[in-house]
C-alpha cells in the first residue's frame, strides 16, 4: 500500500496527534506519520512524538517576529524535506496566511471542537451552552484563507446534557475528536474526501 506521508502540526500537548499516530499503526490504514512540527519549543507533544519514533522539528515563532511569512517558509521547507503530503493542524495556535494555505490547499486539515458552521473561533463550549443548543460535536475540515470555513470532511455530535459545564462538554467533544479526526484523514488519504 502507498501510504501518504502526513505531518502533524502542533503547538501544545497533541492529543489529537496521539489518536493519529494510534490509528496509522494499523496495517492498513492508508497514512504513515512521518513529521511532527512544533512552532513552541516546550510543546509536550514534541516529547511524546519522539517516544513514538517520529521525526520531530521546531519552527519557533517568536525567532521571527512579526514576520509570519518567513516563520511559514522555515515551515514549508521542513514539510518539503521530508516529502509530506497531508498536513494535519492540531492545536497549532498560529493562523496561517493565504499564501500557506494555497500552498498546502487540498492537503491542509484542521479539526474545529463544533459542528461547523456554527461556533467557528474560539470557546466553543461555552458559546454552544450560552446558545442552548441540544446538539454539539466537532468537524474535520480543509484549510482556506477564512478561518473555520473550509469544505468539510467529517462530523460527529454530542448531546448537550442538562447540568453540562464548559468542561464536561468539551471532555466529551475531545472523545469525538479523537475518533474524527484518524477517520478523516483516512478518507481524505484514500482520495474519497476532496476539497
Amino acid at each position: 500500500m502507498d501510504r501518504k506521508r502526513v505531518a502533524i502540526l502542533i503547538s501544545g500537548r497533541g492529543s489529537n496527534m496521539t489518536a493519529l499516530i494510534g490509528a496509522a499503526k494499523a496495517d492498513d490504514y492508508p497514512a504513515t506519520i512521518a513529521l511532527v512540527v512544533s512552532n513552541r519549543p516546550d510543546a509536550a507533544g514534541l516529547a511524546r512524538a519522539r517516544a513514538e519514533g517520529i521525526r520531530t522539528a521546531v519552527v519557533d515563532h517568536a525567532a521571527f517576529g512579526e514576520d509570519r511569512h518567513a516563520f511559514e517558509r522555515a515551515l514549508d521547507g521542513e514539510l518539503e524535506a521530508q516529502h509530506i503530503e497531508i498536513i494535519c493542524l492540531a492545536g497549532f495556535m498560529r493562523l496561517l496566511t493565504p499564501w500557506f494555505v494555497d500552498r498546502w490547499r487540498g492537503r491542509l486539515l484542521n479539526i474545529h471542537p463544533s459542528l461547523l458552521p456554527q461556533f467557528k473561533g474560539l470557546h466553543t463550549h461555552r458559546r454552544a451552552l450560552a446558545a442552548g443548543v441540544r446538539e454539539h460535536g466537532a468537524t474535520v475540515h480543509f484549510v482556506v484563507p477564512e478561518m473555520d470555513a473550509g469544505p468539510i470532511v467529517a462530523q460527529d455530535t454530542v448531546p448537550v446534557r442538562d447540568g453540562d459545564t464548559e468542561s464536561t462538554l468539551a471532555a466529551r467533544v475531545l472523545e469525538v475528536e479523537h475518533r474524527l479526526y484518524p477517520r478523516a484523514l483516512r478518507a481524505v488519504a484514500e482520495g474519497r474526501a476532496h476539497s
